[in-house]
């Protein structure tokens, strides 16, 4: 844990004036420019002609591109296509034997897309320890880390934070119901780590089972919405939960705290929010696009447009903390949706229409509640047939890592609206 750190607070950062942390980010954004135009190559040409230097204020920093996942994704894609050895398409300053990079990275994962990003060398990379601190856990206390260790980094980023911390961590990764709960009963974890829903499934199979967790009392989820409703659900159950805003691409960008009031900012992130569809910033307290510039020498993303709705919150923290906050996850600015912890994109949906030819259009909607949500894609074909159903829903799983339904409907059945994934899901 940070020497620095007290019992409310996760170090002396967490407490600066104001002024003084706008300063010292302003400062790291000029430094990390120049890093990234010397050692991402990528990011090199879409900075050419910029001085890092004179990038000290946010309205400089306006003035760069805005970049998102859809355009990294493309560019490792093409990537592949001509043949080029670089699986980040020059935007990472890390690698392994064989890549240019002068900095060697810990793990490379791959997101839905697929999308390869790497993770490097610095402790708790992802600055999740501070997110953990604010949702109770403290050195020595053993997490039940249901985050998904494979392909993905969720599981190794709560992990490195727990770590940061000096908690024990036991990696019960998805799935497996039986088995980890088994192991919360025979481990007695102190707290959990992943999905709201998933804790739910656990509890709801604990007191079918008449199985007491007494040393369950807190919980850090991500991935999902945790609204009101569901927070009193564990409550009443004796699990304190908080929240924590991170994606794969930057890591921690904002977290929940015991005064309940929206979430605050880490502490090494530049967070501007944005007009949807451009990189303009909006006035304080209006919806847009979350942005982030994020201080981390491995993975340089700069002004990155996660596709996320929020708006700041006036003022500060009750709690003490003197970061902006923001008010939590809004919506997507595109259509690409979280569903069970994973994003799902139109370009999956695609993917899987070009895999069964026949299929003319499709729509991928999303219905029910957060702990009890279901999949359907709606899929127009001339001749329905149960085979081709199965064979789909074969599809839907191997591209979206998801369970998923299919209901085949006639030609012209589906609105030409442009639409591709409908969430209908109630957030009350």
């Amino acid at each position: 844990m940070n020497p620095s750190a007290t019992p409310s607070h996760f170090d002396d950062l967490e407490r600066r004036d104001p002024a003084a942390r706008e300063a010292a980010l302003m400062a790291a954004l000029a430094r990390q420019v120049a890093h990234a135009q010397a050692h991402s190559p990528a990011q090199a040409e879409r900075l050419r002609g910029v001085e890092a230097a004179s990038l000290t204020s946010r309205e400089a920093l306006a003035r760069l591109p805005v970049i998102r996942k859809s355009e990294l994704l493309q560019a490792q894609a093409d990537q592949r296509a001509a043949g080029g050895g670089d699986p980040f398409a020059g935007f990472a300053a890390s690698g392994w034997n064989g890549l240019r990079y002068p900095r060697g990275a810990k793990r490379v994962f791959q997101s839905p897309g697929p999308l390869y990003e790497p993770q490097g060398q610095e402790p708790d990379t992802w600055r999740m320890g501070r997110a953990l601190f604010a949702a109770g856990f403290r050195r020595g206390d053993l997490i039940h880390n249901s985050f998904s260790y494979h392909l993905t980094p969720a599981g190794a980023m709560m992990e490195e934070g727990a770590f940061a911390l000096g908690c024990t961590v036991f990696p019960g990764g998805i799935g497996n119901t039986e088995l980890q709960l088994a192991a919360m009963a025979d481990l007695r974890p102190h707290g959990y780590a992943g999905t709201p829903s998933f804790l739910k499934i656990m509890l709801e199979a604990a007191h079918e089972k008449g199985l007491a967790l007494p040393s369950l009392r807190k919980a850090l989820f991500s991935g999902e919405a945790f609204p009101p409703s569901l927070r009193e659900w564990f409550l009443a159950r004796g699990v304190e939960g908080y929240q924590c805003y991170a994606t794969a691409d930057v890591g921690l960008i904002a977290y929940e705290t015991p005064a309940r009031e929206g979430l605050v900012l880490d502490e090494q992130v530049i967070v501007e929010i944005v007009r949807p569809g451009t990189g303009d910033p909006v006035p304080e307290g209006e919806v847009g696009e979350v942005v982030v510039t994020v201080l981390d020498p491995d993975y340089p993303l700069i002004r990155f447009g996660t596709g996320d709705l929020s708006a700041v919150l006036p003022g500060r923290c009750p709690s003490g903390r003197t970061q902006a906050r923001i008010k939590g996850w809004m919506g997507r600015a595109d259509q690409t949706t979280k569903i069970r912890g994973m994003f799902v994109h139109p370009s999956q949906v695609a993917d899987i229409v070009k895999r069964h030819p026949g299929v003319q259009r499709a729509r991928l909607v999303v219905e029910g509640t957060i702990a009890d949500e279901r999949m359907v894609l709606h899929a127009e074909h001339a001749a329905p047939s149960e085979a081709l159903s199965q064979q789909m829903v074969a599809t839907v799983r191997e591209v979206t890592k998801l369970r998923g339904e299919v209901q085949l409907v006639a030609p012209g059945s589906l609105p030409a609206d442009g639409k591709v994934i409908d969430d209908q899901r109630s957030y009350k």
